[in-house]
């Protein structure tokens, strides 16, 4: 297996296009045909972000389209195999509407079938990074969705306290920013900020 870092390269800072709103990332804009069949859930058993499901059960949304929710910056794009398949990490900046005050997120998909980004990718609201998968039958096929306001966590989970100040609530996330306010300046946003993750297939 080939070992790959998104960490690998020095640290830097990029400019990206500020979020003008947050879509999910089934179902443009707002889901529809889908359902969250599980929710994040930060104590004991955690699980760190959201299910979405086709609403015709099983493997019927097998394949299809997953979208970015918001403009960013692809910060990873790797076939991890394991328990987690094709996994996409995107990079947002948006601006708090009540402070002024810009932020930073990170939005992950796991489990995708195709990946159509790569590392270093500009993305918009609503383009397509991939395809619903079930990482190669293990699992019914569905999206596994993560917001984290935490940008160092990358792959390594457990190297954080599960805390709101680390996570965020998908769902509740993307309901509270919807729209933004559409700036044409550019944000700069680190990248170079996940700890090494060793032992999978790069793209």
């Amino acid at each position: 297996m080939l070992a790959l870092s998104a960490g690998s390269a020095a640290a830097k800072t990029v400019r990206i296009p500020i979020a003008d709103g947050f879509d999910f990332p089934v179902g443009k804009p707002d889901a529809a045909g889908y359902y969250k069949a599980r929710g994040l859930r930060l104590r004991s058993p955690t699980h760190f972000g959201d299910d979405w499901n086709g609403r015709g059960g099983g493997n019927t949304d097998l394949g299809d389209p997953v979208y970015s929710v918001a403009n960013g910056i692809v910060v990873w794009a790797y076939d991890l195999r394991g328990g987690w398949g094709r996994v996409a990490i995107i990079r947002h900046a948006y601006r708090e509407p009540k402070t002024g005050q810009v932020r930073y997120c990170d939005s992950l998909y796991g489990h995708l079938r195709d990946m159509n980004v790569k590392v270093g990718q500009e993305v918009k609201r609503g383009d397509q990074i991939g395809t619903i998968g079930s990482n190669r039958g293990m699992y019914a096929a569905h999206l596994h969705f993560e917001i984290r306001h935490n940008l160092s966590i990358g792959m390594h989970r457990n190297s954080v306290a599960s805390t709101f100040d680390n996570w965020a609530d998908p769902t509740a996330f993307i309901n509270k920013y919807r729209r933004l306010n559409r700036e044409w300046g550019k944000q700069a946003v680190p990248t170079g900020t996940f700890k090494e993750y060793k032992g999978f297939r790069g793209l």
